[in-house]
């Protein structure tokens, strides 16, 4: 904790938090938004898509989505990691520990998930398989909870150490 700490104090992460230029919080605030909203948006066309959404769309393409995916889940890191520098508090916060576990979860999920759905093997017109619509519930409820959790830091556990 001290290391945060200690980045908390740097010039950059000062600037950061007390500035009141639109590139300092606000910006990254929106670049943090905007990760979410292409991680979990393209998360949920493709898992709702397995559940049986929009049946008339075929499933193969959607594989063209994970590369967007890794850029919303990248800049979402990055943003995160420059948000925790700024409020370091946020760390000591329980529902922190709520949000980056259904983070973790939800990405290796999300691994598991294209591996079961987009095999170079697999017939394109095949059914698909059950393990991939437990996965596909299972990435909606984790990435509603990393959102919840995320949201939910402002009002539970709050601790203002620094």
């Amino acid at each position: 904790m001290s290391w945060l700490e200690w980045l908390s104090t740097t010039p950059v992460a000062v600037w950061m938090r007390e500035s009141d230029s639109i590139w300092g919080y606000p910006t990254i605030l929106f670049l943090h938004t905007l990760g979410l909203g292409i991680l979990v948006g393209f998360t949920a066309a493709i898992d709702f898509r397995v559940l049986g959404f929009a049946e008339q769309l075929p499933l193969v393409p959607l594989a063209r989505f994970f590369p967007l995916i890794w850029i919303g889940f990248w800049i979402n890191a990055v943003s995160g990691a420059l948000l925790l520098i700024m409020t370091p508090a946020k760390a000591a916060n329980p529902t922190f520990f709520v949000k980056m576990a259904c983070i973790a979860l939800g990405v290796v999920n999300l691994w598991l998930l294209k591996r079961h759905l987009f095999r170079p093997v697999q017939d394109p017109a095949s059914a698909i398989p059950f393990a991939a619509r437990v996965l596909a519930i299972s990435s909606l409820v984790l990435w509603t909870g990393a959102i919840t959790a995320g949201r939910l830091m402002a009002y539970i556990g709050n601790v203002h150490k620094f």
